[in-house]
């Protein structure tokens, strides 16, 4: 999934995550991924708001705990204990570039970096939030409008300074920028680092197929606009026509390097990676693994099975992929979130958060699904109802 960011209003870490959760990220999943780290002592609610003419989402945090100085190395190690894995990866990378940029600022090792402003809860609910939103979206690039400078002077335990803050403009290196933004801070730090962990690319917006969209509240008012963050996703071209299936013949490979390679082929991009049992001469058992793909993409993944499996050889098919539309929408279930595939044949319920409610809840994960299926096509019907030809709404 493709993630494009218009930061109208500027961009924080609460903002991004309340663009996240507006467009479809599970509050359940972020909060079960903030917990893993061991921080005590904070809330986190997705609050409806309006931002001037728009809707929108408010990542509120609540803190016990509202200590703001901490060593860098004290939250990287916390946020090295979130779950699942990348999340982690990601909020790690965020905290190490805020480390390596205030080591350079103040001449310190980033490893004793000893962060102000930036070193309270908020920090750490914002980075791995965020980190654990891009996950459960299936994020795999991000590329965002130019970003606005802002104006005047922020005031810092070092006193007043400049805007943006020195820290910002560092983050900020190799991003594209405008003159054009609201006075005050527009870009926090958090927000800087978060761009930069994730690789984000300043460019206009990709082709791409429009899936879902959000909005992200940041707290100030302004005169001029919305102080919001518009997060859209979509999905890269490409979807139909032609691709390319993979297969090679295996019978001296293990089920585990079976598992590990088609899981290697998705993380590169495949569209999807299988394998189906077989008998080869002599009557022996076997497995054929397959790996359909993007035609461009073919000779990476080609490269790839070859390389994971040993295999001397291997065979490609040109097919036509056809993709029927889809969107993404969340309802609730049992007093959690739950994302659905709603497509035109019906409602498929993510299998992720089924399973994590019937781990929660003892309840069957075939009676989970069916009772999600049951509310999103009891939702779509009302939202069908209400939107009558001739009764069209500005927004």
């Amino acid at each position: 999934m493709i993630l494009y960011l218009n930061p109208v209003g500027g961009l924080a870490g609460d903002m991004l995550l309340g663009a996240l959760l507006d467009a479809g990220a599970p509050l359940d999943a972020v909060r079960s991924a903030i917990a893993a780290t061991g921080l005590t002592g904070w809330r986190l609610e997705a609050v409806r708001v309006m931002a001037g003419p728009l809707r929108a989402t408010r990542a509120r945090v609540e803190v016990d705990d509202d200590a703001t100085e901490r060593r860098a190395s004290v939250l990287r190690a916390m946020a090295a204990l979130a779950r699942p894995a990348p999340v982690a990866a990601l909020a790690d990378a965020a905290l190490a570039a805020i480390a390596e940029v205030e080591g350079r600022l103040h001449g310190e090792d980033p490893a004793q970096v000893h962060l102000h402003e930036l070193g309270g809860h908020d920090t750490l609910v914002d980075v791995v939030g965020c980190a654990a939103a891009l996950h459960a979206l299936g994020v795999t690039a991000v590329h965002c409008a130019p970003l606005p400078l802002g104006s005047g002077t922020v005031r810092t335990r070092h006193g007043l300074l400049p805007v943006p803050a020195p820290a910002t403009l560092a983050l900020l290196e190799g991003a594209a920028v405008r003159g054009d933004g609201p006075p005050g801070e527009a870009v926090t730090p958090t927000g800087a680092a978060l761009l930069r962990a994730a690789g984000t690319r300043y460019d206009p917006p990709p082709v791409m197929t429009i899936r879902a969209t959000g909005y992200g509240a940041g707290t100030r008012t302004l005169a001029d606009r919305p102080n919001v963050v518009a997060a859209i996703l979509g999905e890269p071209p490409g979807p139909q026509g032609r691709h390319v299936v993979l297969e090679t013949n295996l019978d001296d490979v293990t089920g585990e390097v079976l598992a590990h390679v088609v899981a290697r082929a998705l993380d590169a991009g495949a569209d999807d990676a299988w394998v189906t049992p077989a008998v080869m001469k002599k009557g022996r058992p076997a497995h054929v693994l397959h790996v359909l793909t993007a035609a461009e993409r073919a000779g990476e993944l080609e490269a790839l099975v070859l390389a994971e499996t040993g295999s001397l050889g291997l065979r490609r098919h040109d097919v036509e992929k056809v993709v029927l539309p889809r969107s993404i929408r969340t309802i609730e279930l049992r007093g959690r979130t739950v994302r659905v595939k709603d497509g035109p044949h019906g409602f498929k319920p993510e299998h992720d958060d089924l399973a994590r409610i019937a781990a929660e809840t003892g309840a069957p994960l075939r009676a989970l699904a069916a009772e999600a299926a049951r509310i999103a096509a009891e939702q779509s019907t009302a939202q069908s109802t209400a939107c009558t030809p001739g009764r069209d709404r500005a927004t």
